[in-house]
């Protein structure tokens, strides 16, 4: 891959990163769901891999959802697949707060939080071959041509991904941005264990198999029209 990032040692590689933790102002009900709700539905990062059948309890298909901003999206689907399990990954506390808000209102059992750099949740915490989808709304763009080598979606984490999925497990991702998207379709063009199953771009009224977000909206409100893509793994 052309990002230089993916050329170096993992060491060097971590200090470059896809986010930036911004601190953002809790509020009472939902540092009060860090503090009571997190031992419930969230999962400490440890030094092995996360044993997904203890954590929720059963076998079924497990679903990742990297960034999920505030939740509200990420409950409304685990809401309506009582069947599948859902991960979701989140550094920001105010999005953390309000989704255990969420979660607990909902009464869900099929839903835990991870609150870490979602690189090293796929490398380190998840089994090979235990995720079924991996889906990536609207990731920070990094417009400027000097953060590209922030944005998430290059080598490492393309290859992070296949190492969680499953044999035909899928990859979905989804953008407002048209540089980013062509950025995507470069970086998956050069995969040969990655196929692109659907690839759709739309003024927000067609998203392939995935909920609106707000920050879908918010991208359609700046006049932006949106990506779709979905990548299943194997030629």
């Amino acid at each position: 891959m052309s990002e230089p990032e993916d050329q170096q040692p993992s060491t060097a590689r971590r200090s470059v990163r896809s986010f930036v933790r911004r601190a953002g102002r809790l509020t009472r009900s939902q540092e009060k769901a860090l503090a009571t709700l997190w031992p419930e539905y969230g999962l400490e990062i440890g030094a092995t891999e996360l044993d997904l059948d203890a954590v929720f309890g059963r076998q079924a298909p497990r679903v990742v959802e990297i960034g999920f901003g505030n939740g509200d999206t990420l409950v409304e689907q685990a809401r309506e697949a009582p069947d599948i399990d859902f991960l979701g990954i989140e550094v920001h506390e105010p999005g953390i707060g309000h989704c255990l808000i969420g979660i607990r209102d909902a009464g869900l059992s099929n839903l835990r939080l991870l609150r870490h750099d979602a690189l090293e949740v796929l490398e380190n915490q998840l089994p090979a071959g235990s995720i079924s989808r991996i889906n990536l709304y609207f990731p920070d763009p990094w417009p400027k041509k000097r953060h590209h080598k922030r944005r998430i979606v290059n080598g490492r984490f393309l290859d992070l991904c296949h190492r969680a999925l499953e044999v035909g497990g899928r990859l979905h991702v989804a953008t407002d941005w048209d540089n980013y998207a062509e950025h995507i379709d470069e970086a998956l063009a050069a995969r040969d264990d990655f196929r692109c199953l659907d690839r759709r771009t739309h003024d927000g009224d067609a998203p392939l198999e995935r909920p609106r977000t707000k920050f879908e909206q918010r991208g359609i409100r700046r006049g932006h029209r949106i990506h779709d893509w979905i990548f299943v793994t194997g030629k």
